[in-house]
């Protein structure tokens, strides 16, 4: 029988919002790193928050920022003064792939979530 653990991102600290500093794909900020291995899967649960008077668009890298078929979302807006919007519910990844964002403008957008460890 599977079991489940409540994991918090690997990118963020004791729990807090992770900022998005990032303006590009080279300096996306990491969110989380899977488990390693193909035996295990962390499902993601993701929500995200606008901070500034002015839309903004976020770039989510999932697993890959080379592969076109590694970006799950891409000009994504994220509406002026939004509270937290949900935007993963429980995509799997596991050996080790990252996911990782970016915005067109620094600081002002906060992803916040947990991951589910299935093993």
């Amino acid at each position: 029988m599977a079991s489940y653990t409540r994991v918090l991102l690997s990118g963020s600290t004791d729990g807090l919002p992770i900022n998005v500093t990032g303006t590009a794909t080279g300096s996306a900020n990491t969110i989380h790193t899977a488990v390693s291995g193909s035996a295990s899967f962390d499902e993601l649960y993701l929500w995200v928050s606008n901070t500034s008077a002015s839309d903004c668009t976020l770039t989510i890298e999932w697993g890959s920022a080379t592969d076109p078929g590694g970006l799950l979302m891409k000009s994504v807006v994220v509406p002026a003064n939004c509270g937290p919007t949900p935007f993963s519910f429980g995509q799997v990844l596991n050996n080790a792939k990252v996911v990782k964002a970016c915005a067109q403008t620094t600081a002002v957008l906060n992803i916040t979530g947990f991951v589910n460890r299935i093993s």
